[in-house]
């Protein structure tokens, strides 16, 4: 029998009920589309191939792409989307895993630096920084605290500061403004210490965000920040395209160049201070970085550059900028000798000048081609402004080519999973975005039985998703549902102020019916506290956005209606998608069908995917966008969804939830 057949056997064993993992993990079942799956990615591995797996709900796909990794040997780099999934694959899945199948295994957990404890700026912070609220020194000390007892620095273990506090930007390194081998405290520094951890292990848990950014390091020439690896897997791979456009690209805020004047007028008052040229010079950049927001005007969110109204105002404003900058690396040049932290800044203030140039550049590139005629454009140049700050960004529009050289540089296995890659079976538009075009693809449906288990509800007489009073009327039609279930309801919004409207029409509701039931808004706590909080609530109704459409796991009774107000196409006019159309049109193609369309399939059905976590559960899908059934494209986005039973009538949705099992577990 050879190593393959070999393998394919223990799988087999490693999968059964009675098998290694089956008396591992409580529960357990066996699934024929694990094994599958399972087999693919030890095929992969072996043959240093390329693999896009689909798995739905309940596949138990994170444990068949683990035991075949830890099987075939190796340095193995998993990725995931959140950090929510990596400390879940780090501290349970993994450990678990790792005992059933009795392998010395070492298992490495990396964050990105901004996750860590930094030494040095903690000192500095606490000897000069300047906080906005009392509050934000309290936490300060917390953290200086922390920092003695911890082992890891990993700002995630200290429960007694908010992760949104001001004090950990001062507590924390960037790329730019980190030392690296001349800090004081490089010997205890907490990243590094991860990144040794890292080299050394076996197997590395990283997040998207970090893989990425270690890529474009080693494009700018930097070493290495993730080991070499024989395998890697990407989870919650759905992300990579538009993470991919952000980590290839280039940006700038204005958050970054108010840092740079603080951190220069620091390191003046500790190192230089007989001269005043650092800070004056420090002070322009700041006045000229926030000038350069004014310009804005009353510009918010994401904006293209070419909407920008007083373009002539804003360039000037950006050449001031540019000049300011210049003015600041010379003056820091002058004393960068004295010390580490003005060498830094001067580094900072120069790279910072290289990415206005970048920005002019792509300005400055033909749009003709040598015919005559438009060319491709191959970057988008487009601003996100906030009430004080605002950032400048260049994003190329095509990754594939990009990703595909970074696959090209090494001979290792590349696999990608989530439950949501292809419409209907059709995995084109994640491989074209990707540049996987020769990968292997397959696809396994959920073991449920959807059919029996939920509904997809579409109510009637609902109006136009862009008339007026399209929210309030969501909600009206939602609401007897809501009812009908006690409870138990996810509203899942595509804005924020859908959400904020949604939520007060609902909260009109329960008033007006005299129903005291507990009515979460996301924003009004951390996720996980908020998930707890519905969890342990009987007839609890939670209103979100993007940050409950994915990664959240309530099983049983407890989630049982999951409503969701329209059809999640992005804003046509959103800078980077609105030039993918464009220049997919003008390529001959359809934008609509073969980016926009596929893109809300694979959001939508994340959504969808929060209902039905169990065997046991039950519930109603309602998607209250009457597109789903009106539009031409309707079916090819409901036939993507798992196969509920579809209904458009209220009384049978009500008779579903009256027929409920008088027990269903409410499991975590």
């Amino acid at each position: 029998m050879n190593d393959r057949a070999r393998a394919a056997v223990d799988l087999d064993a490693l999968f059964s009920q009675d098998g290694a993992i089956g008396r591992a993990v409580a529960g357990f079942r066996h699934r024929p589309q694990q094994v599958e799956f399972a087999r693919a990615v030890l095929d992969a591995i072996e043959s240093s191939g390329v693999l896009i797996a689909e798995a739905g709900t309940g596949t138990g796909k994170t444990f068949a792409y683990l035991v075949p990794a830890l099987m075939a040997g190796g340095r193995v780099i998993v990725s995931t989307g959140t950090k929510t999934l990596q400390d879940q694959l780090f501290h349970r899945d993994l450990p678990l895993v790792r005992r059933a199948l009795g392998v010395a295994v070492d298992v490495a957990l990396l964050k990105g630096r901004a996750n860590y404890v930094c030494l040095h700026h903690l000192e500095v912070a606490a000897a000069e920084g300047t906080f906005a609220a009392r509050e934000d020194v309290a936490h300060l000390h917390k953290i200086r605290s922390f920092a003695k007892r911890t082992m890891t620095g990993d700002r995630g273990d200290c429960a007694d500061v908010p992760e949104s506090s001001p004090a950990w930007a001062q507590a924390t390194s960037t790329r730019e403004n980190c030392l690296g081998s001349a800090c004081g405290h490089y010997q205890d520094c907490f990243v590094m210490k991860a990144r040794k951890r890292a080299s050394e292990a076996d197997v590395i848990v990283v997040n998207h965000h970090l893989f990425f950014a270690d890529v474009a390091l080693r494009d700018e020439g930097a070493a290495d920040l993730l080991p070499a690896a024989n395998t890697v897997i990407f989870d919650e791979a759905h992300h990579l395209p538009d993470l991919a456009r952000l980590f290839f690209g280039q940006s700038l805020s204005t958050t970054q160049l108010v840092e740079l004047a603080r951190d220069a007028r620091l390191a003046e008052a500790q190192h230089a201070r007989e001269s005043s040229d650092l800070g004056d010079a420090a002070a322009r950049v700041e006045r000229a970085a926030r000038d350069l927001r004014l310009a804005l005007g009353a510009a918010a969110g994401r904006t293209a550059l070419s909407a920008v109204r007083d373009r002539a105002g804003f360039d000037a404003a950006l050449d001031a900028l540019a000049a300011r900058l210049a003015e600041l690396a010379e003056a820091l040049r002058g004393q960068e000798e004295r010390a580490e932290e003005i060498r830094n800044a001067r580094v900072r203030a120069e790279e910072f000048l290289g990415r206005i140039a970048e920005w002019r550049e792509a300005d400055a590139r033909p749009r003709e081609d040598a015919f005559g005629e438009a060319a491709a454009v191959d970057v988008v140049r487009w601003i996100e402004a906030y009430a004080q700050s605002a950032a400048l960004y260049v994003t190329p529009l095509d990754v594939a080519r990009i990703f595909r050289s970074q696959m090209e540089d090494a001979k290792r296995a590349w696999i990608f999973t989530s439950a949501t890659l292809a419409v209907n079976g059709d995995f084109s538009h994640y491989q074209g975005e990707m540049g996987l075009a020769e990968a292997r693809t397959l696809s396994w449906p959920s073991p449920y039985d959807f059919e029996r288990q939920a509904l997809l509800y579409v109510p009637e007489g609902l109006p136009d998703p862009n008339a007026e009073g399209y929210v309030e009327a969501v909600i009206d039609a939602a609401w007897p549902v809501v009812r009908a279930s006690g409870g138990h309801a996810f509203l899942l919004f595509t804005s924020l102020r859908a959400m904020e409207r949604g939520h007060d029409r609902l909260a009109g509701k329960l008033k007006a019916e005299g129903l005291d039931w507990p009515l979460f808004l996301q924003g009004s706590g951390s996720k996980n506290e908020l998930l707890e909080r519905f969890r342990r609530s009987p007839h609890g109704i939670l209103v979100g956005s993007q940050s409950f459409w994915e990664g959240v796991d309530v099983k049983g009774e407890q989630l049982s209606v999951v409503v969701i107000d329209r059809l999640p196409f992005n804003p046509p006019d959103e800078p980077v998608l609105a030039a993918c159309i464009e220049r997919i049109n003008r390529a001959g193609g359809n934008a609509f069908m073969d980016y926009q369309l596929p893109r809300a399939v694979i959001a939508l059905k994340q959504g969808a995917g929060r209902l039905i976590r169990d065997e046991t559960d039950r519930g109603a899908l309602v998607i209250c966008d009457p597109r789903l059934v009106e539009k031409p494209y309707g079916k090819r986005i409901w036939r993507a969804l798992p196969p509920f039973r579809r209904t458009r009538s209220l009384a049978e949705v009500e008779a579903f939830f009256a027929a409920r099992a008088p027990q269903v577990s409410a499991k975590e």
